[in-house]
């Protein structure tokens, strides 16, 4: 189930045995965040490529620019509804490569020069390295953009998360005798080590007690607290605005299922999936899709409230996002827009992603992302560039196995 401390992953291995040794048995949740953001052996603080082909798993801003420009037109619409604010901020935490905010920044300087010259670009990095890979991407925006350990107060504009919760680290629980039980994580026997005991906080039974429902005997399942107090502080953070999130996951009631019987976690390695979090400690990539219910309520108890659910691809449809394949000129340019539209709205994979809109502040606004006029249109698009390539004869990639997840501040996961 697990390496020795000969295998991959040995020093965070040692870190916890040593840690456990002292403490006893830790969390789950404390042995994902220090497998994910331990100073020195986490996932996402250690050097090396994470995301991208390169990587273990590849989020939508890396597939395209056109993700971006998508995501830009909503943006301009937000500011607009807003009456055109300046300054104009936007907020991403855990902003990964930086392809997201350079590609809203470039389409916004190349196609809407007024929302350009009224935007601050604020992003949220811990990781030394990915704040200087941010810093090389956004080059040539750098009078637009600056980085934050911390969340800013008083925003007037959006809050950007991109495959942000899903990353955060859990509680695992389970119903044992009728009981709620909580996961931890023992070492013995040269090796990592699970057993059930008392839950560490009370919050983990009001959680179901409020959903009102639960899995089931025997069923584990994933508790994501920290996604919750995250989404109340965006809520405090913004002053009026928009909160706009991209993240794997369903409603309570599509999680908490029988047939979850092992919860929704899983591990990610060179974009090869796992349901041992434990074999490479440091060395892969954790995630766990996230309860949208709840995060929606969070939101709500704090004056952030939801204008709408739905999946990415029905979100990119109704941006017009098909649109983009007709303005490119180069051949080249255009299968490769073409490919990464399939792969953007692949209802098994990048597709399927649940895109969240909220407002706080703003008069109740019907934004083209939630609507889904523009989805033959897209199809239409689809088609065309399917004959097209049937006629010269080009054959389109497939897409690579992948799971995303987000980069979050380490220090906002404290608790």
């Amino acid at each position: 189930m697990t390496p020795d401390l000969l295998g991959e992953g040995q020093e965070l291995l040692a870190h916890i045995q040593g840690l456990v040794a002292r403490e006893g048995p830790i969390t789950f949740r404390r042995f994902m965040a220090l497998a994910l953001y331990h100073p020195h052996y986490g996932y996402y603080t250690r050097p090396g490529a994470r995301m991208g082909r390169e990587g273990d798993y590849v989020t939508s801003p890396e597939v395209h620019p056109v993700f971006g420009y998508a995501v830009a037109e909503q943006v301009l619409e937000m500011w607009e509804a807003m009456g055109r604010p300046r300054p104009f901020t936007l907020v991403e935490p855990g902003a990964g490569t930086g392809a997201l905010a350079q590609a809203v920044l470039r389409w916004a300087r190349q196609r809407a020069s007024e929302l350009y010259d009224s935007l601050r670009y604020v992003l949220l990095e811990a990781s030394p390295h990915l704040r200087d890979r941010q810093r090389q991407a956004l080059a040539a925006y750098e009078d637009r953009v600056s980085w934050r350990r911390s969340l800013p107060r008083g925003i007037v504009g959006c809050f950007l998360q991109n495959e942000l919760f899903d990353s955060f680290p859990v509680h695992r629980v389970a119903v044992e005798g009728g009981a709620l039980r909580e996961v931890y994580v023992d070492f013995r026997e040269g090796r990592l080590q699970e057993l059930l005991g008392a839950p560490s906080t009370p919050r983990l039974a009001a959680y179901f007690r409020r959903l009102g429902i639960w899995s089931g005997e025997g069923c584990r399942a994933e508790v994501n607290l920290a996604a919750l107090d995250f989404m109340a502080r965006i809520a405090r953070a913004l002053e009026r605005g928009f909160a706009l999130t991209f993240d794997y996951g369903y409603e309570a009631q599509q999680i908490f299922v029988p047939w979850r019987r092992e919860g929704t976690l899983m591990a990610f390695y060179r974009h090869n999936p796992s349901h041992d979090p434990y074999a490479r400690p440091g060395r892969q990539d954790l995630t766990s899709h996230v309860d949208f219910t709840s995060l929606i309520e969070a939101g709500r108890r704090h004056g952030l409230e939801p204008l709408g659910l739905t999946t990415q691809a029905r979100f990119l449809s109704a941006l017009g996002i098909g649109q983009e394949m007709a303005q490119e000129e180069d051949l080249e340019g255009y299968y490769a827009r073409r490919r990464a539209l399939v792969e953007l709205l692949d209802p098994a994979s990048l597709g399927r992603i649940k895109v969240l809109l909220q407002a706080k502040g703003v008069a109740r606004v019907s934004l083209r992302g939630l609507e889904e006029s523009n989805e033959v249109a897209l199809q239409e698009a689809l088609c065309h560039s399917e004959r097209s390539e049937e006629s010269t004869g080009a054959q389109s990639e497939l897409r690579e196995g992948s799971q995303p997840a987000g980069q979050p501040d380490p220090s906002l996961l404290s608790g």
